[in-house]
């Protein structure tokens, strides 16, 4: 294999796995589909190994449009493994749904586009990715297309989707119009320190266009609808995957193509950063369903993550990509419960979770460690990661990590009131509820690499701190 081909292997792999279910869809009679979730989520351990494989494959291709290095492989791992968990989760969902082939295709081809995202070497590519990775996301919102709220669901995400698209272009074209190109590597040696306002107004646009895909404060409007009226794994996936990579984009943008202007953007993200936080908590604590919670709580995860772009230093980028990876194991633990739960009951309202732990002890664990950990509380992983983003900035901007960690403690108010229904209240119905296998499997994984990475973090760090010094050394 060429040099070119190893470096897009992940990329040929997936491609030709999404082509290869969706056909297999086609070919295999609709009562016999069940087991293409299996083919799904093998395929994707595959595509996994290839990719961590490549770990010492790095380069670029194409006079630079595309990008491989440990910075993008540590975020396709991240990715691969969000796809994976959610696929092993969401078997028996999916069965009762349908159409399991298209569902299947849509997911993978999402991830395909999550993948070139974190290597895109220049504008184009990055609009590539994220298209590819939003059409998926449209169809996947939709996908229960007999039901009122999923299509409603699918109309605002594609209307805002597509808004914020343009919003994006608009930021990417005057980027260009100043600098004269569109790969990153020359936008960033064309950039001055002192910016012309074509220049400051293209980059207001990006922060905006990209501020829609990781629900950042004031452009979350779309993501509790969405996020309610989805298909609960398809929620889980927009919520890790979608997030991750639009974060890794927002790192390739603003610290590797636009360091130049670092003073002028820092302050806007530090206060876009603080707003988010507040206003996802606050707004989590009224939410009686479980799904709009998770979706105000996924709002305040991202303002977390911004405070690691906030300083554009390695540090920064290794809490943004350490948190990133901490957090799809907390969520997809959470939301793997919630997708089971309602497969059984039907319901997604938090009062309809009472005595959850007499029926399924090991979902109301699963569901208490996750959104502990997502709370930051000691000694889970998501304290770890807490540590490691409000690190980078407590010298400049302390009163950012005040904010945090103040919110923080507001946050285990409504995670433990979910605790407390499950643990206090006595169920209305006392049937137990036996976990399939995929799901039992998934949802141990979740809770094993939540509670390990919390106490032993140092090998994921030390990993970390590579794949973070390699994206200031662009191959």
């Amino acid at each position: 294999m060429n040099v070119g081909l190893s470096l897009l292997a992940p990329e040929i792999a997936m491609a030709i796995l999404g082509l290869g279910v969706l056909i297999l869809g086609l070919l295999v009679p609709k009562g016999s589909r069940h087991g293409l979730g299996w083919v799904t989520a093998l395929g994707l351990l595959g595509v996994l190994g290839l990719t961590i494989a490549g770990w010492n494959n790095q380069g670029s291709l194409y006079e630079g449009i595309f990008i491989v290095d440990r910075y993008a492989i540590f975020f396709k791992v991240t990715f691969l493994t969000a796809a994976f968990l959610v696929t092993l989760g969401c078997m028996r969902y999916v069965d009762e749904m349908g159409d399991q082939s298209e569902y299947y295709s849509m997911m993978l081809f999402a991830t395909l586009g999550m993948m070139v995202l974190a290597s895109a070497g220049d504008f184009m590519t990055l609009y590539l990715g994220l298209e590819l990775m939003t059409i998926a996301f449209i169809v996947l919102v939709c996908f229960r297309r007999t039901e009122t709220r999923s299509v409603e669901a699918g109309i605002k995400y594609i209307l805002l989707a597509g808004m914020s698209s343009a919003v994006l272009l608009y930021g990417l074209s005057l980027v260009y119009g100043v600098t004269g190109s569109v790969s990153i590597s020359e936008v960033s040696r064309a950039v001055t320190t002192e910016p012309v306002p074509a220049m400051i107004l293209g980059v207001a646009m990006l922060v905006a266009g990209l501020g829609f895909k990781i629900s950042a404060v004031p452009f979350h409007m779309w993501t509790p609808d969405v996020y309610e009226g989805a298909p609960t794994p398809v929620t889980s996936f927009l919520a890790v995957g979608s997030k991750a990579a639009s974060f890794a984009v927002l790192l390739r943008v603003f610290v590797a193509a636009l360091p130049g202007l670092w003073a002028h953007w820092t302050m806007l993200v530090a206060i876009l950063s603080a707003v988010t936080i507040i206003v996802g908590n606050l707004v989590a604590i009224p939410q009686t369903n479980i799904k709009r919670l998770l979706a105000y709580s996924s709002i305040a995860q991202a303002g977390y993550i911004l405070v690691g772009l906030v300083t554009a230093s390695e540090a920064g980028i290794k809490g943004v990509m350490f948190y990133a990876f901490l957090y799809a194991f907390a969520t997809i633990g959470a939301f793997t419960v919630v997708t089971y739960f309602y497969s059984v009951t039907g319901s997604d309202e938090i009062k309809d979770y009472a005595g959850l732990s007499q029926r399924s002890p090991l979902m109301a664990a699963v569901m208490v460690i996750s959104m502990l950990s997502m709370a930051g509380i000691p000694p889970l992983a998501g304290f770890v990661g807490k540590f490691y983003l409000f690190k980078t900035v407590v010298d400049n901007y302390l009163w950012l990590a005040f904010i945090g960690l103040i919110m923080s403690m507001v946050s285990v108010y409504y995670y433990l009131r979910v605790a407390l229904v499950m643990y206090r209240d006595e169920p209305v119905d006392n049937t137990p509820i036996s976990l399939s296998g995929p799901v039992a499997l998934t949802l141990i994984i979740t809770m094993v690499a939540t509670l390990v990475l919390g106490i032993y973090p140092g090998p994921l760090s030390e990993v970390v701190n590579t794949a973070a010094h390699s994206f200031f050394f662009l191959p």
